[in-house]
């Protein structure tokens, strides 16, 4: 019978060790005050960046087929997606009018240097308007969340509280308060850190996502606790079973 008890205080040794205070994770926007009425909401311009898809589509005020705005218009069908794409250079190539540098710039600077090019020194079409949107306007969120992945948004703004909610929301082992956001800006990645339980949560550059962010949320101790833990277990486990499995080859024998 003591050869049995070895897999017994075993256990109950793994088991007084997995049992510890839990940590109190933060809540979002912990200490906040009512402040209706008193913030501004900022939004935040976004910048083209290379392998961005941009939708240009561009009208006048010309009824004559001569001048019509519709050749500098892609025809579209309805499977394939009417874009420009910002190549490595950080350009775009524009039917009859050319080469446009468009990384870094906005979609209004973007659109006024194409409105310009249609207007100087010849003016190809009389009072041309120009629009852009973004096609592929996506974040992605990791960690522990319960819905890791990419998110494409179909508008072109997206909150780091937005993307967790379609996300899941984050697990109960999850740190609000150390959110790391990775952003890449006129060719250099950046990694910022976003307080989620913190009053001044929306006056960080991070709380508005841009387009190819990339959201991580953390692991809390008691998650790395709880998954070493768990390691520990199925190895005591394994060996508790080979310990049972030579306890009965022994019982055996000696009978």
């Amino acid at each position: 019978m003591k050869f049995f008890r070895i897999p017994a205080l075993l256990v109950l040794t793994v088991y007084f060790f997995s049992c510890g205070t839990q940590q109190k994770l933060p809540l979002y926007l912990e200490n906040v005050v009512d402040t209706t009425g008193k913030d501004e909401v900022k939004i935040p311009e976004l910048h083209i960046q290379k392998n961005d898809v941009l939708s240009i589509q561009v009208y006048s005020l010309s009824t004559k087929p001569e001048i019509s705005d519709a050749i500098y218009n892609l025809p579209c069908s309805g499977t394939s997606v009417c874009g420009y794409m910002v190549d490595n250079s950080g350009n775009i190539e524009y039917p009859r009018l050319g080469t446009f540098h468009a990384e870094g710039l906005t979609k209004l600077e973007l659109a006024a240097q194409i409105k310009k090019r249609l207007t100087e020194p010849v003016e190809l079409l009389i009072n041309p308007n120009v629009i852009i949107r973004f096609l592929n306007y996506k974040v992605t969120v990791l960690g522990e969340v319960f819905k890791p992945g990419t998110i494409s948004v179909p508008g072109e703004r997206i909150t780091i509280l937005e993307a967790i909610g379609l996300s899941g929301d984050i697990t109960q082992y999850g740190r609000k308060n150390t959110v790391k956001v990775i952003r890449e800006v006129n060719n250099k990645r950046e990694i910022g850190t976003i307080d989620l339980s913190s009053k001044d949560l929306f006056d960080s550059p991070y709380y508005n996502l841009m387009q190819n962010d990339v959201v991580m949320v953390e692991p809390s101790k008691q998650r790395i606790k709880s998954t070493d833990q768990a390691l520990v277990q199925q190895k005591v486990a394994f060996a508790i079973s080979i310990i049972s499995a030579i306890s009965v080859i022994y019982s055996i024998i000696r009978n």
